[in-house]
């Protein structure tokens, strides 16, 4: 793990530090070997403060000493991989959500004309001959009733699609491509999840996926999909394949 190998370069670096009663030792820099070393330091002490400035730096120190010295360790050697994962990946996580909130905020503003239609169309489409809707919000038609079997969010299925926007706009479709496409039921957005299991093998429905079963605020970037569209998928299930 990168993090954790960067941060006991640094501890060395920060006992080093910390053997001096200075703090800093003071020296020219009278070679190529000399300006490395000395950028090097400097490069790390630049990462350590911008990215772990709430270190407990004693700790930290005594860590590597305890390493060093094998002896009063206040966590026992197999559980440190363990307790580091756990934070960095909490980190990240929690850097991940703040971006993600950041980009929903920013799209309420600038796609609020979207959310707007989108949600006109699908009151609008409810009127529609032989839509139906389920609890959470999803419309379908069923265009043709298989007799197989349904899958379960744990199946994996084999399906041809056609995917659009409500302005007939294609944006993805393995009907287009010649081949099927094969996925977890519960690897795909909330709208064909739900609406997967609702089919029997050899059926073709045509679904109208809100923007909240779809890619809500955030659709994958560089695509034709817009925050906030609704999404028209006619879907084929071909096979459960486990």
């Amino acid at each position: 793990m990168k993090t954790i190998k960067f941060l006991v370069v640094c501890g060395v670096m920060i006992s080093l530090i910390s053997c001096n009663n200075q703090g800093v030792t003071k020296k020219s820099l009278n070679s190529e070997l000399d300006s490395v070393s000395y950028a090097l330091g400097l490069d790390m002490g630049i990462k350590v403060k911008s990215n772990f400035s709430d270190i407990e730096k004693e700790l930290f120190i005594q860590g590597f000493h305890n390493a060093i010295d094998s002896s009063n360790m206040l966590i026992e050697g197999q559980n440190v991989n363990a307790i580091l994962n756990k934070f960095f990946q909490k980190r990240q996580q929690e850097a991940m959500a703040k971006k993600r909130e950041e980009a929903a905020n920013k799209a309420e503003v600038d796609f609020a004309e979207v959310k707007k239609e989108g949600e006109k169309f699908m009151e609008e489409n409810k009127s529609v001959s032989g839509v139906k809707i389920t609890e959470s919000g999803l419309q379908y038609i069923v265009m043709k009733e298989g007799s197989g079997e349904k899958p379960t969010a744990t199946s994996k299925v084999s399906v041809h699609y056609h995917g659009t926007l409500t302005d007939g706009t294609v944006f993805d479709s393995s009907v287009d491509r010649g081949t099927p496409a094969e996925f977890g039921v519960s690897q795909v957005i909330k709208g064909w999840t739900e609406g997967l299991q609702l089919m029997n093998v050899g059926s073709k429905y045509k679904f109208f996926v809100p923007q909240e079963l779809g890619y809500g605020a955030t659709p994958r970037a560089g695509g034709k999909i817009k925050p906030f569209d609704v999404l028209v998928f006619e879907v084929e299930l071909l096979e459960i394949v486990q």
